[in-house]
């Protein structure tokens, strides 16, 4: 049996991708030194962006696989090495296509990726479990999906997913978002030394991070990016508004009058800021009774706070807002938060699962309108 040629090893290594880039090592400049002895033994070495890798061991797995297909091949060793620093530089500027200065791919007036804002009046609704699971059920469908934890003092959006004591890969001064149930996914709390230290920033600050986490970050591709905000009407959501006005918001209430006021206010600061609510997100709708069945529902926090925001911000802003769903009270919704394994997940098959999923459909299956949008054109001279 011969054996392969070094070039057939690495034309079978450009099947392998970065786990976390997700592009092949080869046109990454990942693939070092190729050798092959006349037993058949290939040596491979990959060259990682920093010593520390999270994704070393999938790196070896996926490359040994990809060598051992081809024919002749009795064994494959992969070795771990480090780009210069003159690499890593090349790399990032490959990665952000040349250009050189920093920029927020998502406010390019070509880019194709749909912005949501998951926002609301005041904490404790469920915003960022919508969020998480509204990311899971998009990701389920086969889109390409991001997730902004944008609530700085707040966040918890790595607890949720499991992550929160990953720190992502960093590329000189671009950062890769941590991959996880094949989203991609970045929050401040991946970017503190420690997981227990305390974030206490004013607005210069929060404006500042919120801009780092979208355009140091390497995001490629993405069909879908969503933004957990903070509560209420801040320095954040002013922020989002200036640096990406063609977001769309999506405003999660409870059905309490209180919770529905405050919601309000949320939809009216995206407005100001220019941007386009698309649809209210009741969560905690209700809890169908354990004893009758799902069609008695049992009303915890009263009822009509949803309609009521969707009617006010309809009136205020003179176009459609509708409810994209009510979200019902599930235990495991509460509990797939803390485990990190979100009820989309865990439990598709539950109430609160199937409504989130109806949500998710409704938003993946709006189409932008150009009201308000940068076309990038310049009138031509006469």
């Amino acid at each position: 049996m011969t054996t392969p040629s070094v070039e057939q090893v690495r034309a079978q290594l450009a099947s392998v991708d970065d786990p976390e880039i997700k592009r092949p090592i080869t046109e990454l400049g990942m693939v070092g030194d190729v050798s092959i002895d006349q037993a058949g033994e290939v040596r491979v070495t990959v060259l990682l962006t920093v010593a520390a890798c999270p994704m070393r061991d999938t790196l070896t797995r996926d490359v040994t696989a990809a060598v051992s297909r081809l024919s002749g091949v009795t064994g494959v060793a992969v070795d771990m090495g480090v780009m210069s620093t003159e690499q890593r530089q090349g790399l990032q500027q490959q990665l952000r296509g040349g250009r050189t200065e920093r920029e927020i791919p998502f406010a390019r007036p070509e880019s194709l990726t749909k912005v949501f804002a998951v926002a609301s009046g005041k904490g404790g609704v469920g915003k960022s479990s919508v969020t998480v699971n509204l990311a899971l059920a998009m990701a389920s469908q086969g889109l390409r999906v991001g997730v902004v934890d944008a609530d700085v003092y707040g966040h918890s959006v790595p607890s949720m997913l499991g992550v929160a004591d990953q720190r992502p890969t960093q590329v000189e001064d671009m950062i890769m978002p941590v991959p996880v149930r094949g989203m991609k996914v970045i929050s401040i709390g991946m970017l503190k030394p420690r997981r227990d230290q305390v974030v206490a920033w004013r607005g210069p600050m929060l404006d500042r991070a919120l801009v780092q986490m979208l355009s140091d970050v390497y995001w490629g591709d993405l069909d879908i990016l969503l933004l957990d905000l903070p509560p209420g009407t801040g320095d954040v959501a002013i922020s989002l508004g200036q640096h990406l006005a063609d977001a769309e918001v999506v405003v999660v209430t409870t059905p309490q009058e209180a919770a529905a006021e405050v919601a309000e206010r949320a939809g009216t600061m995206a407005s100001m800021m220019h941007q386009r609510v698309v649809g209210v997100v009741e969560n905690m709708s209700y809890l169908p009774c354990p004893h009758c069945g799902p069609d008695h529902r049992i009303e915890l926090f009263g009822s009509g706070g949803a309609d009521r925001v969707a009617r006010t911000l309809t009136q205020r802003f003179g176009y459609a807002i509708p409810v994209l769903g009510r979200i019902p009270l599930d235990e495991r919704l509460r509990e797939g938060g803390d485990t990190g394994d979100p009820i989309v997940a865990a439990a598709p098959e539950s109430l609160a699962a199937q409504e989130l999923l109806r949500v998710a459909d409704a938003l993946c299956g709006r189409t932008r309108g150009l009201a308000g949008r940068q076309l990038g054109l310049t009138p031509a001279a006469r």
